[in-house]
């Protein structure tokens, strides 16, 4: 297939378009679906460019196999078999027939709502949830009107269970057998869905597709990847953020046996060195005994001291305002016997997925083909083409099973690719795989902000905040990329004050405003974004009003939730209910801590059971509620907050922190940045999710926020101390 005259063809087609394949094309019935997305809806003037590979969303094989096109990566949010769930369920699939493939990069695999293909905000089933039903919809309805014209039969009369169609007389005919039928049949301009009583799969605990092959290891992720004549490179970063290469002595890095190549090239900021070898361990020996004279002139030397001391000043002044509701003075209208005055310390982080960082490229000089692990598969291409002089349809981008991401594969300016693809463009014909081994990682910057919080709450008469005067300073993730248009208001980056300038707690003269300086380091969001600070800092604040008032935690946010809250209401009263029999009885020397927390849509309770061994905190048990609407599978969500819970605790461990020093990053590898282990983990996390039939929202970042601030209030309750900086190095 000519695929840029595929895409110009594909032009041509309208907007909302259903496209059946043929069966003299693939065999079977292939059937794919375009919503509009958000940038078609703002021009509608305008027909939106999309391009139709085959097999686009579903195939329906003669055999009856059922290959269902995932439009995301799955790194381990479980979209690999939520999003086949949602559509085999409209399709009364027989779910042993389903077979799920990561999609490439393609137009019409673009989220819906977002209108680029990608994984972020929690949006995976949110947004494809309607989308994915269609298509599974519309595809058992062109099998049934197959069947039907079969025998000669109102469709009406005919019923389907487990890829069967069943006829009024007793009739039936299995899916694979009609596919090439149906795939003559026009697609129909609607459909009904089915009520939420009438899911067969939707809702239950249905095993992962992808569970198995992970466990045995005989998954593959990109890393994995090994191609005919495959050469592996390693690039040497500048030891401060935006350094050149100002000279370079590489004799003794070429002399190592199996390298092919050692050369300069560009990256977003500045200039680094690529070795390219056969292997990687000599491309990794060869770049270590490299001899680079670095041009640290023009950069700024970052330093975490004299950062954190900035931005203290800074947070003692008004910045720009992200919500100003009732009186912006009112708190100094209360008396200082009755207020609280708090600084909040929070430091760079890095997301250290366990599969590092890499991007295999074949470039052909009028084309290229990619293989990448990439939460933001539109961005990602755009920028390979640009590097490599090519169009996006000149780019075959093939999605790869992501060894986690949390973040950190989803960045505006796509800088692993391109690195892969300049270094690829030196090597015509020859695939080549760029690898950040965890050092790069860890030194190489995208990281979560530091910032620091000042907070004045001025106390009522009842116990509750009668005023609140909140600063946020730290840097704004989205300034200088595409999305700052849609996310920085009024000078405000939304993603530095989200879980503050939005909490449901109902506070009267609430006032909240944000600096957001630009020192040189680069910054990336991060696994739930700015609630991973913003929580913290809320839930802390209201548990130590609450101890203040001498009130019962959970019943003082109830009474302070705004009556609007339902989904935190919910996942609050849930939590309050399932651990209640442990709160009552703990051993001594035990503390229980509790946090509530609203993101993505999704309401999160959690309650821990912890006490302190080696001056570190042990976390016994964690309950924890969720309210995210319809549960499409309860046993990916269930897995995501086991995990999330987990992933939250990394903020407290004692080495966990990013830090810098006249521009370099201190941390290295895990024995400086260290990751949480067993010890310090959940060693029990019950879920309990809210029922529900409302739309579903997002569930792989809600699970971060609540534990850390959850476990610093049962520490605060042994110790005495409230703890307002993280990470937790002393107790």
């Amino acid at each position: 297939m000519n695929t840029a005259a595929a895409c110009r063809d594909a032009r041509r087609i309208g907007r909302r378009t259903f496209l059946s394949v043929s069966a003299t094309v693939t065999g079977g019935l292939v059937v794919s679906l375009y919503l509009d997305g958000p940038l078609a809806a703002q021009n509608p003037g305008q027909n939106t460019a999309v391009a139709y590979p085959p097999d686009a969303f579903v195939h329906i094989k003669p055999d009856g196999a059922i290959v269902i096109q995932v439009n995301r990566i799955d790194i381990g949010q479980g979209v690999h078999t939520a999003l086949p769930l949602l559509l085999a369920d409209e399709m009364d699939a027989d779910w042993s027939r389903v077979v799920a493939e990561l999609a490439p990069a393609a137009d019409i695999y673009r989220d819906p709502l977002y209108g680029i293909q990608m994984v972020g905000g929690s949006g995976s089933i949110a947004h494809s949830f309607q989308q994915y039903r269609e298509l599974g919809a519309k595809t058992r309805a062109m099998l049934v009107a197959a069947a039907a014209e079969r025998w000669k039969v109102d469709p009406g009369q005919c019923k389907t269970e487990n890829s069967v169609v069943r006829g009024p007389k007793g009739q039936s005919a299995a899916y694979g057998e009609l596919a090439d039928a149906a795939a003559r049949v026009p697609v129909p301009a609607s459909v009904a869905l089915k009520r939420s009583s009438e899911f067969r799969l939707v809702g239950k605990p249905v095993r992962r597709l992808d569970g198995r092959a992970k466990c045995d290891g005989s998954q593959k992720f990109g890393l994995d990847l090994d191609l005919p004549g495959m050469k592996v490179a390693v690039v040497a970063h500048p030891p401060v953020f935006g350094a050149r290469v100002r000279s370079m002595d590489a004799s003794a890095a070429r002399s190592i046996d199996g390298v092919r190549e050692v050369f300069e090239i560009p990256l977003a900021r500045g200039t680094a060195i690529a070795v390219v070898a056969d292997k990687f361990w000599s491309a990794k020996q060869a770049r270590d005994r490299l001899k680079i004279d670095w041009d640290v002139s023009a950069v700024e030397g970052a330093d975490s001291s004299q950062l954190f001391a900035t931005y203290k000043e800074l947070a003692r002044t008004p910045g720009k305002v992200a919500v100003l509701r009732g009186d912006p003075k009112g708190i100094d209208a209360v008396a200082e016997s009755h207020r609280i005055v708090a600084e909040y310390e929070f430091p760079y982080l890095a997301h250290t997925p366990m599969e590092p960082l890499n991007t295999t490229v074949r470039f052909n000089n009028d084309r290229a083909e990619v293989w990448a692990g990439s939460q933001f598969q539109t961005v990602d291409r755009m920028a390979i083409a640009e590097v490599l002089g090519l169009e996006p349809e000149q780019v075959l981008f093939h999605t790869e099973m992501g060894g986690g991401g949390f973040g950190r594969r989803a960045t505006a300016d796509s800088h692993v690719q391109r690195e892969a693809a300049a270094i690829a463009k030196r090597l015509v014909g020859t695939p080549v795989k760029l690898v950040w081994t965890r050092e790069d990682d860890v030194r190489g910057g995208y990281y979560r902000p530091m910032h620091v919080h000042r907070i004045e709450v001025g106390i009522g008469r009842d116990g509750m905040p009668a005023a609140w005067r909140h600063v946020i300073v730290g840097q704004s993730i989205t300034a200088g990329t595409p999305f700052a248009s849609m996310v920085i208001k009024n000078g405000v980056d939304s993603t530095a004050t989200e879980g503050v300038a939005d909490t449901h707690y109902d506070i009267p003269n609430f006032h909240v405003s944000a600096h957001h300086p630009t020192p040189n380091v680069p910054v990336l969001w991060f696994r739930s974004v700015g609630h991973t600070h913003s929580a913290f800092v809320m839930e802390t604040l209201i548990d130590e009003l609450a101890a203040r008032a001498m009130a019962d935690p959970i019943a003082y946010r109830r009474t302070l939730l705004r009556p609007d809250a339902t989904k935190l209401r919910a996942a609050l009263d849930l939590m309050a209910e399932k651990s209640a029999a442990w709160r009552r009885s703990l051993p001594k020397g035990h503390a229980v801590g509790i946090a509530c927390h609203e993101s993505f849509e999704t309401g999160v309770a959690c309650a821990v059971d912890v006490s302190i061994e080696k001056q570190r905190p042990r976390i016994h048990r964690a309950t924890v509620a969720v309210d995210c609407g319809l549960a499409v599978n309860p046993l990916t969500i269930e897995s995501q907050f086991q995990g999330g819970l987990t992933f939250g605790v990394s903020q407290l461990m004692a080495k966990g922190a990013i830090t810098l020093k006249n521009g370099v990053v201190e941390q290295t590898n895990f024995d400086t940045y260290a990751p949480p282990y067993i010890i310090d983990a959940p060693a029990a996390v019950d879920v309990h999710i809210v029922p529900s039939t409302e739309k579903p929202s997002g569930c792989g970042e809600p699970p971060v926020p609540v534990i850390a601030p959850a476990v610093v209030n049962a520490l605060a309750r042994l110790t005495g101390k409230r703890y307002r900086s993280l990470p937790l190095v002393t107790i």
